[in-house]
């Protein structure tokens, strides 16, 4: 894939409706702020280089069967509804007209590139431009045995030319499948471990320096963050790009050194955030869910960082849209701390007044977390979850994992019914953003003699931070 740069113009971006002068403040879980927001500054600040050539990605409706909506109970989200996929949707004002039944939209970024889950697609959108900025010539990493991250991070420096160096814990397995033989198959896998792989910081530094060797640098992604946008957001930034002083800079010998970056484990940092903001801004085009239509947003989480990104980007755009995460990884105060982090460091590089006043309150949460309708120890697998996923798949030409996108499946059925039963109802819309994840199906051939169908297996393998 090519980096481009796209051109805007903030008029297109910010449509000025009649009515919008008539609305009133709104609150959005806790955090408030007027609909007619700074949009033209974010616009301006995605005015950026970016990995994927355009922010779009195909939209799907599934219509669940009314007949067997009463059969339903909390418990059991799936079990007797039969589902149905309208691959070309109404969406924009002719969506606002139509009457549904219970149904949800599926933002299909399981289908932006065949071997990277959609959700390690975005967060590398914004990331990698800045990784080749500095013509680093290496990138060192870290992950799980079936590491999503990684096999991500291994595809997407081969598709740019760069040598990639993967950490992954753990032993290696007698038969790569998954994720690790995409990893093993575009990178330099190396397993470590997991006494070594616990001091994280330590590890990454050491084998960057081994691989640079005696003549090579290293640096950390951070450090670059850093650099970059405290360069971009000064005024000697408008003029001469951060990138280029590595360009000026160094003869064609110093060039041909190694030039290693260690990214962190899943690329959860402020980095990471700009690529869903990006799709945030993408969807909220009239003609297709607009600035005015609410939506209930869900998304699985691992560490939380899509989550964090969307509920960043519906606040920077003053969209009435609430997002849920389904927590998969961690307790809620785990993930309460992961999305105050990356709100300081989102504060901290995006240098808006208005943006600081609205993300200002320490108390409040732009993410609903919530747990899966049938919470677990991560990874595990219950009885019957394949077979659900089969079922879906067969159904709605989707296909689902039992680890991460079948909890938001589930969630998003739970929002559809309750949407239908309340007093507003069809005033909001139930979108599931689907993260991927379909390559972890294969991983689940990895589990030494143990039957899927089992009451409870533990899918350590399965960990695709």
């Amino acid at each position: 894939m090519k980096l481009h740069r796209l051109s805007r113009n903030p008029a297109n971006l910010i449509m000025k409706l009649e009515f919008r002068s008539r609305v009133a403040p709104i609150k959005y879980q806790g955090i408030s702020r007027l609909k007619q927001w700074d949009r033209t500054f974010m616009s301006e600040f995605l005015d950026r280089r970016w990995a994927l050539t355009s922010p779009d990605t195909k939209i799907h409706r599934v219509k669940l069967n009314i007949d067997e909506l009463q059969q339903q109970t909390e418990e059991n989200e799936t079990c007797g509804y039969s589902f149905l996929n309208d691959t070309r949707p109404s969406l924009g004002y002719e969506m606002m007209k139509e009457r549904q039944g219970p149904s949800f939209y599926v933002v299909r970024d399981d289908l932006l590139h065949p071997l990277v889950n959609g959700n390690k697609a975005r967060k590398l959108d914004g990331l990698l431009p800045l990784v080749e900025d500095y013509r680093v010539t290496d990138v060192v990493t870290c992950g799980g045995c079936q590491s999503a991250h990684a096999a991500a991070v291994a595809v997407s420096c081969a598709e740019r030319g760069l040598a990639s160096h993967l950490l992954l814990r753990g032993e290696q397995p007698d038969i790569p499948t998954g994720y690790n033989l995409i990893t093993t198959m575009y990178g330099n896998a190396i397993y470590v471990p997991r006494s070594l792989y616990a001091k994280r910081e330590e590890m990454l530094s050491g084998h960057a320096d081994f691989v640079a060797g005696s003549t090579g640098s290293v640096i950390w992604f951070s450090d670059i963050l850093n650099e970059s946008f405290t360069t971009e957001n000064s005024k000697e930034a408008n003029s001469v790009p951060v990138y280029s002083k590595c360009v000026i800079s160094g003869s064609n010998a110093e060039n041909r050194q190694r030039k290693v970056i260690i990214i962190n484990e899943g690329a959860g940092d402020f980095a990471g955030l700009l690529g869903f903001i990006r799709l945030v801004e993408y969807l909220s085009q009239d003609h297709i869910f607009g600035k005015e239509q609410p939506l209930k947003i869900v998304v699985d989480c691992g560490t939380g960082t899509t989550a964090v990104g969307l509920g960043l980007g519906a606040i920077c755009f003053g969209l009435p849209w609430e997002i849920t995460g389904v927590m998969l990884a961690d307790t809620i105060e785990g993930y309460r701390k992961q999305e105050k982090r990356l709100i300081s460091d989102f504060k901290r590089f995006c240098c808006s007044q208005e943006m600081d006043q609205s993300l200002n309150g320490d108390n409040d949460s732009i993410v609903h977390w919530v747990d899966r309708t049938n919470p677990r120890k991560f990874g595990n697998v219950l009885k019957g979850e394949i077979e659900t996923c089969q079922k879906i798949a067969q159904q709605s030409g989707i296909l689902l994992d039992p680890v991460y996108t079948l909890a938001a499946w589930e969630q998003a059925i739970r929002l559809c019914r309750r949407e239908a039963s309340s007093s507003s109802k069809g005033d909001a819309k139930v979108l599931m953003l689907h993260t991927g994840g379909t390559l972890g199906m294969f991983g689940l051939a990895q589990r030494n003699n143990k039957k899927i169908a089992g009451t409870e297996v533990k899918a350590d393998i399965l960990i695709n931070y």
